[in-house]
């Protein structure tokens, strides 16, 4: 007798968690396939005008946050129908949860802070995965966003979670372009003028050269002498470049106006000190004339003899 009811409850309600269980999975994978083709395409549509990377770090990031949302429901609703299915009246839990999420809700507002704070992020596209940005006082390239916080990597390869309501400024380095940003420092015997040609002529071939061409969107040329400094004078040198190739287009710049440098036998300086040394002061004349020296065997008086 036992047994036959098992048997017929597993006929009937195990079929239909077994079918539940099946659709879930179903709807899992059509998520994970359609989702980012759909996401990419509508983004594509909407960013007609932005670069091809920019245009796949924004469909990566909505894709994943969309995706992770999408599953967290799919969860939620397979258990309440299996709950249901197993004879338990979901009404109720329903309802407690409700009661519970305002209790939450009352006691976790940073969370809900978080929340809200994710959602204008990426509805603003303040930043998106792959981007190197500076949240929080800390600095990295963003490897995860979701609604709650963002995870960035630094240059030493630590891992920060960043809760999302704690963002007050978000700096973004590699929004459509980056920049090159820097200053050389010559000597202040140095031709300026020279000095300015050559720099320019440095960055005009850097950016005709094949593969540097790819990265650099405009040559690096100078600016302006931005600064007279203690031991040389300052020229600030500005250029455009791909997003998140600026570091790697200022180091060889960097190599490469040493070695020009070098070879034009243009100064670059370095912090020194220079010391003066003068003549010794002559010696001071003496205020009065030394008394002369007393005859040997002389005898003094008294009174002199013990002032003595």
């Amino acid at each position: 007798m036992e047994w036959s009811t098992v048997t017929d409850w597993l006929g009937s309600h195990g079929v239909r968690i077994l079918i539940i269980l099946l659709m879930s999975g179903a709807f899992y994978l059509v998520l994970r396939r359609f989702v980012p083709r759909a996401v990419k395409v509508h983004v594509a549509r909407t960013m007609k005008k932005k670069r091809k990377t920019e245009i796949e770090k924004r469909a990566t990031t909505l894709s994943r946050v969309l995706v992770t949302t999408g599953v967290i429901l799919i969860a939620i609703a397979a258990l309440f129908m299996i709950l249901s299915e197993v004879g338990i009246n979901i009404t109720p839990v329903v309802a407690g949860f409700g009661i519970a999420g305002i209790a939450i809700g009352f006691g976790a507002q940073s969370l809900v802070k978080d929340f809200i704070a994710g959602i204008f992020i990426l509805i603003e596209n303040q930043y998106s995965v792959g981007d190197v940005v500076r949240i929080a006082d800390i600095a990295g390239i963003v490897e995860e966003i979701n609604l709650r916080r963002t995870i960035l990597r630094d240059l030493d390869g630590i891992v920060h979670s960043v809760p999302n309501g704690e963002i007050r400024v978000a700096s973004n380095f590699t929004k459509e372009w980056s920049r090159v940003n820097m200053n050389i420092s010559v000597g202040y015997g140095e031709d300026l003028d020279h000095v300015m040609e050559v720099l320019n002529r440095i960055g005009k071939e850097m950016a005709e050269e094949p593969y540097w061409s790819e990265l650099i969107l405009g040559a690096p040329q100078v600016l302006r002498v931005d600064a007279f400094e203690d031991s040389g004078i300052a020229i600030k040198i500005l250029g455009e470049t791909q997003p998140i190739k600026q570091w790697e287009v200022m180091g060889e710049l960097r190599r490469r106006i040493k070695r020009v440098f070098d070879e034009e036998g243009i100064e670059i300086p370095w912090p020194h000190t220079k010391v003066y040394f003068g003549s010794p002061p002559p010696p001071k004349a003496p205020t009065e004339a030394p008394a002369p020296p007393r005859p040997p065997g002389e005898v003094l008086p008294p009174d002199e003899e013990g002032a003595e």
